[in-house]
C-alpha cells in the first residue's frame, strides 16, 4: 500500500504523530523535556500555529493542531523538528550521528464535533495510557499540565478557545478508555485515516483524495 496523500489545509484540525528513529527514547531528562516544549511554543509564535492540545511522551509526540491557511502545518512541522534535531545533538554531543525522528510526521484530519473530543482525550491519557504515572497532573510535559499549572504565557499560547470544549471533558480524562473508541484512533493512525463519523469521513477521502486509506495492507488477492 502507497504513502496516502497528506493534506495540510486550513479550517480544519490535524492529529500530528511523530516517533523518534527506531522509537529510541530521546527525552530522557526533564531538560530535554523543557528543551522540546520551548521549541514548540517558540514555533507557535513564530507561525501564528493555533496549537489546541500536546503531550510528550519519551519516544515520541503528539499534537492537535487547527491552522488557518493551507501550508501551515508544513512548515510548522519543519521548523520544529528541524530545529529539535539540531538542538538535541548539540545538547548530548552527537552532532553527525544520524537522523532524530524515523520519518515524516504522521497527520490525520480530525472532524470538529465529539470525535475531537475523543481525540483529545486520547492524546492528553497517554501518560496514563503508558502507565508513567497515576494522575494526569504528575505528567509535566502536556497541555493538560500546562491548563491547569502553567503559566499566563504559556496559557496564552495554548489555543484552548479556538473550539468549544463539552462541560465533561475534564472528567472523561478520569474515565476508563473505551475500547471500540481506542481502536478506532489506533485506525486512524495505522492507516493514516480521518477520524470521524462515516459521513464526514467518506467525504473528506473523497475531497482529498485519501480513499487509498481505506485500502486493506498487503499484497492484492488475485482475480479480486
Amino acid at each position: 500500500m502507497g504513502r496516502p496523500l497528506r493534506t495540510d489545509v486550513g479550517g480544519y484540525v490535524y492529529h500530528i504523530l511523530n516517533r523518534a528513529n527506531a522509537r529510541s527514547t530521546i527525552f530522557n531528562t526533564d531538560k530535554e523535556y523543557v528543551e522540546f516544549e520551548n521549541i514548540i511554543f517558540e514555533a507557535v509564535e513564530r507561525f501564528s500555529m493555533r496549537l489546541i492540545a500536546y503531550t510528550i511522551m519519551p519516544n515520541h509526540f503528539h499534537f492537535v493542531l487547527y491552522p488557518e491557511s493551507e501550508g501551515e502545518i508544513k512548515k510548522f512541522m519543519h521548523w520544529v523538528t528541524l530545529t529539535h534535531t539540531q538542538r538535541w545533538h548539540a545538547m548530548n554531543k552527537t552532532i553527525g550521528h544520524g537522523h532524530l525522528y524515523q520519518g515524516r510526521y504522521k497527520s490525520f484530519l480530525v472532524e470538529a464535533d465529539a470525535h475531537l473530543w475523543i481525540l483529545l482525550a486520547y492524546v492528553e491519557r497517554n501518560p496514563l495510557r503508558a502507565k508513567l504515572v497515576k494522575s494526569l497532573s504528575n505528567w509535566r510535559w502536556s497541555s493538560y499540565y500546562k491548563r491547569s499549572f502553567g503559566t499566563p504565557a504559556q496559557k496564552k499560547l495554548l489555543a484552548t478557545k479556538s473550539i468549544t470544549w463539552p462541560r465533561s471533558y475534564e472528567q472523561t480524562l478520569t474515565l476508563t478508555e473505551d475500547v471500540e473508541r481506542l481502536e478506532s484512533i489506533r485506525n486512524s493512525i495505522n492507516r493514516g485515516k480521518p477520524y470521524g463519523s462515516d459521513k464526514w469521513t467518506g467525504r473528506v477521502m473523497k475531497e482529498f483524495g485519501l480513499e487509498i486509506t481505506e485500502r486493506k495492507r498487503g499484497r492484492p488477492i488475485k482475480g479480486s
